[in-house]
């Protein structure tokens, strides 16, 4: 059985995406979707970790759904959008009546 969540995806452009999670009763992995195996190098130095995934869960298993908009830059020039013209501030000492 297929466990569903909703993700963001970033490459190549942000997306939400519909994937599978680890089964979080899984007997062999415990939820984990998979195991760690950390090696070294021939001094008998740390050099890595490979993952080896867990067959409870595919990580391939993955759906767009929406793509999402890009991101523009905020452009600031300084003034108060909801301030009074003329102002840069956006204060007054002025009651407002």
């Amino acid at each position: 059985m297929i466990r569903l969540r909703i993700q963001v995806a970033h490459w190549p452009r942000r997306v939400l995406i519909l994937t599978d999670t680890p089964r979080p009763d899984c007997r062999d992995c415990g939820g984990e979707g998979g195991f760690e195996h950390h090696y070294g190098d021939h001094n008998g130095e740390y050099a890595g970790t490979d993952w080896d995934p867990c067959p409870c869960w595919n990580e391939t298993h993955r759906w767009a759904l929406l793509p999402l908009p890009r991101r523009l830059p905020r452009r600031y020039d300084g003034r108060d959008p909801w301030g009074p013209t003329g102002h840069n501030t956006g204060y007054s000492d002025e009651p407002p009546f």
